[in-house]
């Protein structure tokens, strides 16, 4: 990588004749270009705006890829797990133990990269592109497989129910608006979770929009804004890393030991604690303690994520992608009922099949030629849809300048 103040490392371009300056006042300090940009001859402006676009996109954090990716993984292989867990109490304490800290690691993640997000136009057309159009074409999409695939033409299309795994993107929506709020409220963390633990005790929120698993989420949504580049190099010291071996180990134990004592329902966020038939106090005592295992884990999670540059890297930009898409085949077999119709995949090495096929499945979804296929649905342009600002106009105009 070459230096920007000497693009050509030390080699340094012969020095100009020293010139002796004029009798009088000594001239204004000004700054002193490179020997190269000295002797430069000028540059015509139509060349300029070639090599602005000529400059390397900004680099992607490797790290940050290889986690999504790893987290999307994990969210696949749960939902292959969870028809097994019926049978399976080791299946069961894995599914528990996962669902801790996937969507948590996920949703942070989402967090941490939506710490630039303001009201400006071309952030709020990103947020429309990005996340509300997609979330109403899958919608349609999953609404329409469901009555195919299940055989249940009564499913109605409802833009304010999402079904399956659409309520992300919804989420995320609300999520992204608040951002400047939670920039200026004095303690974030605290305030979002108390709203989690009011949700929680709140059966009459209902299910539009999903708005139990929004509130109940998204305490992680706002620490991963407040969390900055030195907390993720905290938790990969390799100390953190050894340790997060145990505690590990501890959580699968103590999943197993919770299996047949507790539903998993708790995990999905998505219902009260009035409505899962227990006290209201138990869920906020359940909203602080799975916040507490979810933060650990994730954290342990993050621990063993690779820092390099791996073969995978490249998947993390396609995560959405493989998130949405492997909703069909997650719930396509369950309608067409192979998990019934082979018994062989509730033997330990069917459950290992089955978790091989989810990572392949959602790998392969998460590849490039998958997201140029369905680019149009996941970032439509819509350049049609958006009135430019004046903002945008000028720089248009300085580019063609």
């Amino acid at each position: 990588m070459t230096n920007s103040v000497h693009p050509h490392g030390r080699h340094r371009a012969p020095l100009p004749p020293v010139q002796v300056p004029a009798a009088g006042p000594p001239p204004p300090r000004t700054h002193h270009p490179t020997p190269q940009a000295a002797t430069a001859p000028p540059i015509p402006s139509g060349h300029r705006a070639a090599g602005r676009a000529a400059k390397p996109a900004k680099q992607r954090d490797a790290f940050f890829d290889n986690a999504k990716y790893l987290a999307i993984v994990l969210v696949a292989m749960a939902h292959a797990w969870e028809p097994l867990t019926d049978h399976s109490r080791a299946a069961e304490a894995l599914y528990m133990t996962v669902y801790t800290f996937h969507m948590p690691a996920f949703i942070l993640i989402s967090g941490y990269f939506s710490r630039s997000f303001d009201m400006r136009p071309d952030r709020l057309r990103r947020l429309v592109t990005g996340v509300a159009v997609p979330y109403v074409l899958f919608e349609v999409a999953y609404t329409l497989f469901k009555r195919w695939a299940d055989d249940d033409p009564s499913q109605p299309i409802s833009l304010l129910d999402p079904w399956y795994l659409t309520w992300f993107l919804v989420a995320l929506f609300v999520w992204r608006l608040t951002v400047p709020l939670w920039k200026i409220v004095r303690w974030p963390v605290p305030l979002a979770l108390a709203i989690a633990m009011l949700a929680v005790i709140s059966p009459d929120i209902g299910d539009d929009l999903d708005l139990q698993r929004v509130l109940q989420f998204m305490p992680f949504f706002v620490l991963g804004l407040f969390l900055k580049p030195e907390h993720f190099q905290l938790v990969r010291r390799r100390e953190v890393r050894i340790l997060s071996v145990p505690v590990f180990a501890a959580a699968v134990l103590l999943a197993y030991w919770a299996a047949p004592r507790m539903t998993s329902v708790w995990f999905y966020r998505r219902d009260s604690a009035q409505e899962l038939g227990v006290p209201w106090w138990v869920g906020i005592v359940m909203t602080l303690a799975l916040f507490g295992c979810s933060v650990v884990l994730t954290a342990c999670f993050f621990a063993w994520v690779p820092r390099r540059k791996m073969w995978f890297t490249i998947l993390g930009a396609g995560t959405l992608y493989g998130y949405l898409l492997h909703g069909f085949l997650a719930k396509g077999s369950r309608f067409w009922g192979w998990f019934e119709d082979y018994e062989w995949l509730h033997k330990p090495l069917g459950e290992i099949f089955v978790t091989a096929v989810a990572a392949t499945v959602v790998t392969l979804l998460c590849t490039p030629p998958v997201q140029r296929m369905f680019r149009f649905a996941m970032e439509p342009k819509m350049e049609w849809a958006f009135k430019r600002d004046a903002t945008e106009l000028a720089r248009e105009r300085t580019r063609s300048a």
